[in-house]
């Protein structure tokens, strides 16, 4: 064979290996960048005594209760979640102390502060609500969690995932009726309870399923507050009720 040919053969097989691994690469490439399913864990915070004294962007602490209710739910999540992929908190005290609750169960994590995930109180039907709100402050909410949305609520790139948020009620609720498509301002027609799990999937192609919403499955009944409903509770010791002696004589 002449030396022409054998160059020419040579050239040509390595133009065949370079594309076939400019085609592996761009299938590995492809296969990377493929949206999958995103679960989004929102948690709210546990129980908590209100104290005006306190600036309201920091908030109070949680009480004994809510203490209890936040080791409850991460010892919950520790079995149902192996490793969550991202872990987020709201920066009021209260969602501060449930998440490091739930962080004790997975101490090799550490969570985000986001502040925007704060509460407040976003526009709503309940005109006695509004009454109470500035129409600015209501709006700034409004923005603030369709941000929230808008910057997690969508498909995962390559791999599934599942995030954790440790937040609020009113923002809970509100990112809801994000994932359904109804009426935001229908938010305060739903209840969750204090330390309750609220589970949403983005599906790959950006479809949502709303899966549970205030489930509180792992707190006992007589340690449940927060929801529609709910007494309130303390841990403190409560009074015996003594049954009247028995009289001398008997009877």
């Amino acid at each position: 064979m002449s030396r022409s040919v054998l160059s020419a053969f040579s050239v040509a097989r390595v133009l065949v290996l370079a594309m076939a691994a400019s085609g592996a690469a761009a299938a590995e490439s492809s296969t990377a960048a493929a949206p999958a399913a995103r679960e989004i864990v929102l948690v709210r915070h546990g129980n908590y005594t209100a104290d005006a004294s306190i600036d309201e962007k920091v908030g109070p602490p949680l009480s004994p209760i809510g203490v209890a209710q936040a080791r409850l739910v991460g010892a919950r999540l520790h079995g149902e979640l192996s490793r969550p992929d991202a872990l987020r908190v709201s920066p009021m005290q209260r969602a501060r102390d449930t998440a490091a609750a739930i962080g004790a169960e997975f101490p090799d994590r550490a969570f985000d502060v986001v502040d925007d995930l704060a509460e407040c109180t976003p526009p709503t039907r309940r005109a006695e609500v509004m009454a109470k709100e500035k129409p600015e402050d209501a709006a700034a909410c409004q923005a603030r969690l369709d941000r929230v949305f808008a910057t997690y609520f969508r498909p995962a790139q390559g791999a599934e995932r599942t995030e954790l948020f440790v937040c609020h009620g009113n923002v809970i609720r509100y990112l809801v009726t994000r994932a359904l498509g109804v009426d935001t301002a229908a938010w305060l027609e739903m209840s969750a309870g204090h330390a309750s799990i609220t589970r949403i999937r983005v599906e790959p192609d950006g479809r949502f399923r709303v899966i549970a919403v205030g489930d509180v499955g792992h707190i006992p009944v007589n340690l449940r507050t927060g929801a529609t409903g709910d007494a309130e509770r303390s841990l403190a010791a409560p009074s015996l009720n003594v049954a009247p002696a028995a009289s001398a004589r008997g009877g």
